[in-house]
């Protein structure tokens, strides 16, 4: 806190900014029409991904695409800011790179132009999605006013079960909270299922924070953290790690904290989730049935049964066994390496079902180096699946990765809009193993049943 406003927000420094080519463009824009310099430009971290093709990446094809792309490229340029140019080994979906490259630190104060930079809260840092405007204000001031959100402890207790992954976990509290549970609120996730879970599985729940309404998703940084960042490239080296660790551990709440909030579940009640309709909460365990009429409270059921109608579905339907066009594994929730170990680990040995197209998305180009590095690229070319480039891909119809109108996609990603993967497209979010084990049937399919 670098001062506190008389009735108003707090002025909170920032240590790490990342940009992007969609949110930035009007930002640097701003500091230009005030004749302002980027006031702490080693501070600040821009990359390309959005409109990033998964194909090839020589060139992109839309204009508009292509213009904020090399804008971004331009003003990096111009006010010396850092950048890891679109098919280069440092680049990749700016949520994924941060936390690998060690760029993400716990302790840090992290924001970008975009909802997900929740994911980074996972290193044990408050990272949250700003506007537009406020991007200005950190690249010209390294500061943002920001009022002080009411504090959740969300804990999940006890032993995830076989075939149950961090984003079921995700997908089980969303249902459980609603999609504006957590609205107001900074989140804290805990208990012995998050201690237990692997630095990859804690990015992606705290990457789905926002989509229960919380700007920040954090998790406390232990030695699951520690492992993780250390000897990473712009991790501290020698005694200054040491010193830094030191100073990590002291970085988690007391035993005695008070919350505004605190609810807790319990991981055995957690099984393979999938969502029926357009937001994230409108979810179910793969193996029941979408609820009936009489299961949804009367002033929701407007909006319950628009959302079945666009997803062509019906009250009390079961979704297993429904067949499924696409099939995309990726995006800064599921686009890990430990995602595509997960994937191959149930296509191993099988193939893909026939008819079914699928997008295979590394986040990074250090992602897609360890899926070589492993053989892994291997095990999925001979079940029938094609590596891609690493872009943000089919999570968001801003790049050539468009699911068609009407057409059925199971995806790893994070939003389920209406027309989110593409204009009319429908989407069924799901874990790597539930869309490896749908991509191998060619239906929704319990990943426990393979």
């Amino acid at each position: 806190m670098v001062q506190q406003i008389e009735d108003g927000p707090t002025q909170l420094y920032i240590d790490r900014l990342y940009a992007h080519e969609v949110t930035s463009p009007q930002a640097f824009d701003t500091l230009r029409d005030k004749g302002i310099g980027v006031f702490r430009p080693d501070h600040v971290v821009a990359m390309p991904d959005h409109n990033t093709p998964s194909d090839q990446q020589e060139r992109i094809d839309d204009p508009i695409g292509r213009k904020q792309v090399e804008t971004l490229k331009r003003n990096c340029e111009e006010f010396g800011i850092r950048h890891f140019a679109m098919g280069t080994k440092d680049n990749g979906i700016i949520h994924v790179v941060g936390p690998e490259k060690a760029l993400s630190l716990p302790g840090m104060t992290i924001v970008c132009g975009d909802s997900h930079t929740s994911t980074h809260g996972a290193v044990g840092a408050i990272a949250m999605g700003i506007g537009t405007s406020e991007v200005a204000q950190v690249l010209a001031s390294q500061c943002i006013l920001q009022s002080k959100p009411k504090t959740m402890r969300i804990n999940i207790e006890g032993e995830l079960q076989p075939g149950v992954t961090a984003k079921d976990v995700a997908l089980y509290i969303m249902a459980q909270m609603t999609t504006s549970g957590a609205t107001g609120y900074a989140v804290e996730y805990a208990g012995s299922a998050i201690r237990n879970m692997s630095m990859e599985g804690r990015l992606t729940l705290s990457n789905l924070s926002i989509e229960m309404g919380s700007r920040a998703g954090l998790i406390a940084p232990d030695d699951t953290t520690f492992a993780y960042l250390k000897g990473r490239e712009y991790a501290p080296k020698g005694e200054a790690w040491d010193k830094a660790v030191a100073q990590w551990r002291k970085l988690k709440s007391d035993p005695d904290a008070v919350f505004d909030k605190e609810v807790t579940y319990r991981a055995e009640d957690i099984a393979p989730r999938i969502t029926y309709g357009t937001n994230p909460g409108a979810g179910i365990a793969v193996d029941e049935a979408i609820p009936t009429l009489d299961q949804i409270d009367e002033t929701e059921r407007p909006q319950f049964l628009s959302q079945l109608d666009y997803m062509q579905f019906r009250p009390g339907q079961r979704l297993e066994g429904t067949p499924v066009d696409y099939v995309f594994l990726g995006a800064c929730t599921n686009g890990r390496i430990e995602d595509f170990r997960a994937f191959a680990s149930v296509v191993k040995g099988k193939k893909k079902a026939d008819g079914v197209v699928a997008w295979l998305v590394p986040g990074s180009w250090l992602v897609r180096q360890q899926i070589i590095d492993e053989g892994i690229d291997k095990t999925l070319e001979a079940a029938g699946f094609e590596l891609r480039l690493p872009s943000c891909s089919a999570c968001l119809a801003m790049n050539p990765d468009k699911v068609p109108a009407g057409k059925l996609a199971i995806s790893t990603s994070n939003r389920n809009f209406v027309g989110r993967q593409g204009p009319g497209a429908r989407t069924i979010l799901a874990s790597p193993l539930t869309v490896a084990a749908s991509a191998i049937t060619g239906v929704v399919t319990d990943p426990r049943k393979i």
